[in-house]
């Protein structure tokens, strides 16, 4: 009994821990976005036009804050179905962990230089490696000896296929980047197409 309240209680730290970076990520997100300072006498056309300039910005943190809250969402849904802690989580979980804390710096870069390729390439490859990690990370918590005895196939490969169209929508992200800013922030869409696709494919083959 000592042993599995050790698991549970080291299991439980690794995903307080977790939810806590991805909030402090998810918030970070804001930071950059700096109010517009005018003058006193500033009319409102000249607000709305200090409004307008933040654009870039403020579509560049819907589309991270929606990132890292999906990736959030994930991270909740596979370790649903853990319930004993393996140390092989710690690195994985840690690196998938660092991405996001990246998230806000990549998410600046691209709002203040939303034209430009390198921005949205950067943008897109730290998805993949996000993807990566969180494909990994998916893995290692459905399969033994972390996953619960009472998760179904069908649970299990519903987590993994996700995790797969993630990753698969992240590279084609990548791929599409190199064509021009605008087609590899369109490209993260692909990531429900490739999942419809896994889903038509068929029933995925569970290893615990």
């Amino acid at each position: 009994m000592a042993a599995a309240e050790r698991t549970d209680h080291a299991l439980e730290r690794l995903i307080f821990f977790s939810d806590a970076v991805f909030a402090i990520a998810i918030t970070l997100l804001i930071i950059d976005i700096r109010p517009p300072h005018l003058a006193p006498d500033a009319n409102t056309a000249e607000h709305l036009q200090a409004l307008a300039d933040l654009i870039p910005n403020f579509l560049a943190f819907a589309i991270s804050f929606a990132v890292i809250g999906l990736f959030w969402m994930g991270h909740h849904r596979a370790f649903a179905l853990a319930s004993h802690y393996a140390p092989r989580l710690l690195g994985w979980n840690l690196g998938l962990l660092g991405v996001m804390v990246f998230m806000p710096f990549v998410t600046g870069y691209l709002s203040a230089n939303s034209t430009a390729l390198l921005p949205t390439s950067l943008y897109c490859a730290t998805m993949l490696v996000a993807g990566l990690f969180n494909l990994k990370v998916n893995f290692a918590v459905t399969g033994s000896p972390i996953v619960s005895q009472h998760a179904s196939a069908d649970q299990i490969a519903h987590v993994r296929r996700r995790g797969i169209s993630v990753a698969l929508g992240a590279a084609t992200a990548f791929a599409l980047s190199f064509l021009g800013p605008h087609a590899g922030l369109m490209g993260l869409f692909s990531i429900v197409i490739w999942r419809r696709i896994l889903e038509r494919i068929g029933p995925y083959r569970v290893r615990r």
